[in-house]
């Protein structure tokens, strides 16, 4: 039920006439033009230049109107590839973030690609959470070639419009390779957590928290930011205490070693200087009054706000979603969601007598860059 409901309203056409811009999330578009600006919305409808086609229920004749209709489209992408990572581990929780936002913004086929196991089969649990979340086909392959399948199409497998989905330095590497031939959501490094954490934190839980990312994969980077030094040394032990019962400890040990760091600030604010700094991927805030300091908080994928907050609640249950910006692309990019499977179109209308009102300074601008043809294809409609 709620899946529909989001659906529903994943595609909105935003109208300017005139002056202004509008937008009802409610499925509903209310104009917003000179003339349309009323208090009643029903009087609005009445009087609306597209005679119903975008606002329901107006009929009124266009001469009323100054003759300008302003706005964009919003398009679902037709076809999605979602590549799903199954080499060391098997990650159900990707096929859902990935592929409910797809289902949610409209999309009307979902090619999901994975690897097999050495047993030549797909996890199971992979299997069915795309059955869950509704993917249209899936193709039992991997890696740089399963990017390539999606991008340009092969005898069985369709070529999509865009590219999601986590993968090894492989699968990054090929998606940056067939950027412009197709879209991606984003190339993904290896996984990140940075715990802010003051001097009243659980050093255990902290630990934890570092290894939760740790024993993704050897290059992962857990990093603590502390105004602590207590805290700095006592996670420092912590972390010698849990890595040995783990199960993937081998991979804990070396994503500790290589990649893991303790930075000690001065205090809390030159702390998140650092965080914003870094830009990480997931970044936990354990500090005493986490939503105090949220506002500082300026390049991170996902924050996880509090103690009891911890990066696999995100992970596998609140998201919104765990495909996230890494290698400092916080500072420019967003995590994944239904935005990255839709397309903007604008579109404009005017009458013939509003263009006249302005035909003369289009041709003048056209005439100042050397486009002639440009001012011309204006003019020319205006000639006896």
């Amino acid at each position: 039920m709620m899946l529909t409901a989001m659906v529903a309203l994943a595609v909105v056409v935003v109208v300017a006439m005139g002056v202004g811009v509008k937008a009802e999330l409610s499925g509903q578009i209310i104009c917003y033009c000179r003339v349309c600006r009323a208090a009643d919305p029903a009087e609005q409808l009445d009087a609306c230049l597209c005679k119903g086609v975008l606002c329901p229920g107006a009929d009124a004749a266009a001469e009323h109107h100054i003759g300008i209709v302003l706005g964009q489209k919003y398009t679902p992408i037709e076809k999605a590839g979602v590549y799903v990572p199954g080499g060391t581990a098997a990650y159900p929780s990707t096929v859902l973030m990935d592929v409910i936002p797809a289902k949610v913004a409209g999309v009307s086929e979902i090619v999901m690609t994975t690897p097999a196991g050495k047993d030549g089969r797909v996890n199971p649990v992979i299997l069915a959470a795309a059955a869950t979340a509704g993917v249209t086909k899936i193709f039992k392959t991997g890696g740089a070639q399963a990017v390539a399948a999606l991008a340009y199409g092969t005898q069985s497998i369709p070529a999509v419009d865009k590219i999601v989905g986590p993968g090894n330095i492989y699968v990054a590497t090929a998606k940056r390779k067939v950027f412009g031939k197709v879209g991606i959501d984003m190339i993904a490094g290896p996984s990140e957590i940075l715990v802010l954490a003051d001097g009243g934190c659980n050093p255990a839980w902290v630990a934890a928290d570092l290894l939760s990312q740790a024993e993704h994969d050897k290059l992962a980077s857990p990093v603590l930011v502390t105004d602590s030094p207590e805290l700095a040394k006592a996670v420092q032990a912590e972390l010698e205490v849990q890595i040995p019962q783990l199960p993937r400890a081998a991979i804990a040990r070396a994503s500790v070693d290589d990649n893991g760091k303790i930075i000690l600030c001065t205090d809390l604010h030159k702390a998140i200087e650092a965080c914003n700094i870094i830009a990480p991927e997931h970044l936990e805030v354990c500090v005493e009054d986490p939503f105090g300091v949220l506002n500082e908080i300026k390049n991170a994928g996902s924050i996880f706000l509090g103690r009891n907050v911890p990066e696999a609640l995100g992970d596998y249950f609140a998201g919104p979603n765990h495909t996230l910006p890494t290698s400092g692309t916080a500072r420019f990019s967003s995590p994944l969601g239904v935005d990255d499977f839709v397309k903007k179109s604008s579109f404009l209308y005017y009458t013939r007598e509003a263009l006249g009102e302005v035909a003369p300074r289009i041709a003048d601008f056209a005439e100042r860059e050397g486009l002639h043809a440009h001012a011309r294809s204006v003019t020319i409609r205006y000639e006896k």
